[in-house]
């Protein structure tokens, strides 16, 4: 931006040199523009350097939340590898988080229920094909599949 402050600084001199001015109304209108050339690289001038102050400024907000993104993330793995921990010992003949697992005769689609509150008195349709899982000839206690 100095470069144009300069500029303006050459036409007001070079108009102070030819003497345009006051004299005639093409004079003022020259040394009114000039002067309104000025106000705008001085705008200029500030305003680049508040853009370059913002800039410096968000670079540093962008480095602050590329460290707590890694931060999170190593965290959110270390979680990870708790969870993992956790399922594997969780494995049990009623299968998965208490689920019991069944593959539906008629489509072959695997059908879960939960063990606690698996009814074989009730209606059992697959989520699938809508047909019944169990038929009323199945055992009372089927073993779960797995």
């Amino acid at each position: 931006m100095q470069v144009l402050s300069d500029r303006v600084a050459y036409l007001k001199g070079l108009a102070e040199g030819l003497a345009v001015g006051e004299q005639s109304k093409e004079g003022r209108l020259i040394s009114a523009i000039i002067d309104v050339l000025g106000d705008v690289a001085k705008v200029l001038t500030d305003l680049t350097e508040k853009h370059h102050e913002l800039d410096e400024y968000v670079e540093s907000i962008d480095e602050d939340l590329a460290e707590l993104e890694e931060a999170l993330l190593d965290e959110e793995d270390g979680d990870e590898d708790d969870d993992d921990d956790d399922e594997d010992d969780d494995d049990d003949d009623e299968g998965y988080d208490g689920l019991i697992e069944y593959d539906c005769p008629h489509c072959g689609h695997t059908v879960y229920f939960d063990a606690e509150t698996f009814d074989m008195q009730q209606e059992n349709a697959c989520p699938n094909c809508g047909k019944q899982i169990f038929s009323a000839d199945d055992e009372i206690n089927p073993e779960p599949k797995g």
